[in-house]
């Protein structure tokens, strides 16, 4: 039996701004983030981990880092579990994205939606159930907990893979900053927890003097 805790990175100011980062490099943790990152590894002191894994972009190794060392873990770089390639649409607004055609098909039909000079969401799945599957091989023991930090659409394409749900009904899934998705895998899969909030409500620090 083994439990697989799906976390989305921790806020950044792309996610602030309504901006969709993709895989551009240099993405950090905003101050609202770091607060969420460390309240996640506060969280998860009362789950045993085997391993923190994470996509290699840098907002989600910073979430994973905070994880990792509440349980004197490393946090492993994961291929498998990066963002989705959306090539072109890299760094625009989404507000902007949204007058684009191409939108309602990512709503509706993303099976049938590749991104300009990226890849299609049925890529991006099979890589993302692929990287799982993989650590599911390799931490197969008894009451075995796992941590895969990654990025919204990829946690959500896998947990509809696994719960059977059609890719066109991905979208129906809420996925939000910082936030816990939960399966256990045994002899079925069991979801336990979607979208748990807890950490992505922990207050901003505020700056000395004011």
């Amino acid at each position: 039996m083994t439990t697989i805790y799906f976390v989305r990175h921790a806020e950044n100011d792309h996610v602030a701004k309504g901006k969709l980062a993709g895989r551009l490099p240099g993405v950090h943790l905003n101050a609202r983030g770091r607060a969420q990152a460390q309240e996640l590894g506060r969280i998860f002191r009362s789950i045993r981990l085997q391993a923190v894994y994470s996509s290699p972009l840098e907002r989600a190794m910073e979430t994973a880092l905070a994880l990792a060392s509440a349980q004197n873990l490393e946090a492993v770089a994961l291929d498998g579990l990066l963002e989705v390639d959306v090539g072109a649409w890299q760094g625009l607004s989404i507000k902007a994205l949204r007058r684009r055609k191409l939108w309602a098909a990512i709503q509706h039909t993303p099976s049938l939606v590749s991104f300009p000079g990226g890849e299609s969401f049925s890529q991006a799945q099979a890589r993302a159930v692929g990287a799982i599957e993989g650590l599911l091989a390799r931490h197969g023991g008894r009451k075995a907990a796992v941590a895969c930090v990654s990025h919204a659409d990829i946690i959500k394409l896998a947990v509809a893979h696994f719960l059977g749900l059609p890719l066109d009904l991905f979208q129906r899934l809420v996925v939000e900053p910082a936030s816990i998705t939960a399966l256990r895998f045994d002899s079925t899969v069991r979801l336990l927890t979607l979208n748990d909030t807890r950490a992505s409500r922990v207050e901003e620090p505020r700056r000395k003097g004011t």
